[in-house]
């Protein structure tokens, strides 16, 4: 399997574009399924359903679908890409060498999900909420839109951010020991208080002032009307 560098982090991806031996399906993964070796791709349905299932070495691509589930299900190697999920609520589900490239996940609802090994790259992840995540091994977001993104109460250790929009993005209670922000402009993310021991480049010591000041809302006396 191909391995990716991001600065001190190796990533471990599937690499399955061109492997002969997946086998097309024609609709998702039954609740409480296994699937293997499978391709689903260019679909435009109404809802995706996936729940208590088991998908290993598989694609989805260029799915559409107007709203999401999926609860309590386990990705191994697979590739999500070019898809528009809408409406995304994840739970209880755990990833490993899992890539989601070029996907629309906007608003997602992403609680209690285990990642290892997963790469978020050029995803639009605006107004998502991350719920009690937990980065058991890499993870990745590169080139994503985070506006107004919530994290609250995970665990992003060692986990990299590069090159991301994080305007308003809010970082809440969690552990950010490692998380490495050195690749991204962090004036204008919320929380900035709750990211100790994250990685960040000296250039970005403004930006983090300016983040700051804006949470603590002070007054500077230059502005205040002067007395008579």
């Amino acid at each position: 399997m191909p391995t990716r560098h991001y600065g001190r982090t190796t990533i471990t991806l599937p690499d399955l574009d061109d492997d002969p031996y997946l086998g097309v399906i024609a609709s998702p993964p039954r609740p409480g399924s296994t699937v293997t070796e499978f391709r689903y791709t260019d679909q435009d349905i109404r809802d995706l359903d996936l729940t208590e299932a088991d998908l290993r070495n598989g694609i989805l691509h260029n799915v559409s679908a107007q709203r999401t589930t999926i609860e309590n299900v386990r990705f191994s190697s697979v590739q999500i890409t070019a898809s528009d999920l809408g409406v995304l609520h994840l739970s209880g589900s755990k990833a490993s060498r899992t890539l989601f490239r070029g996907c629309r996940l906007m608003g997602s609802a992403i609680t209690g999900a285990v990642l290892d090994n997963v790469l978020f790259e050029n995803c639009r992840l605006d107004y998502a909420t991350f719920d009690r995540i937990r980065a058991s091994g890499p993870l990745v977001f590169d080139r994503c839109v985070l506006t107004e993104a919530a994290f609250t109460s995970c665990d992003l250790t060692d986990v990299v951010m590069r090159d991301c929009t994080l305007l308003a993005t809010a970082f809440g209670t969690g552990t950010y020991k490692g998380l490495d922000l050195s690749g991204s402009d962090l004036s204008a993310v919320r929380g900035v208080g709750n990211l100790r021991e994250a990685v960040v480049s000296r250039a970005q010591q403004l930006q983090i002032t300016d983040a700051l000041l804006a949470e603590l809302n002070v007054t500077y006396s230059e502005d205040l009307p002067q007395s008579r």
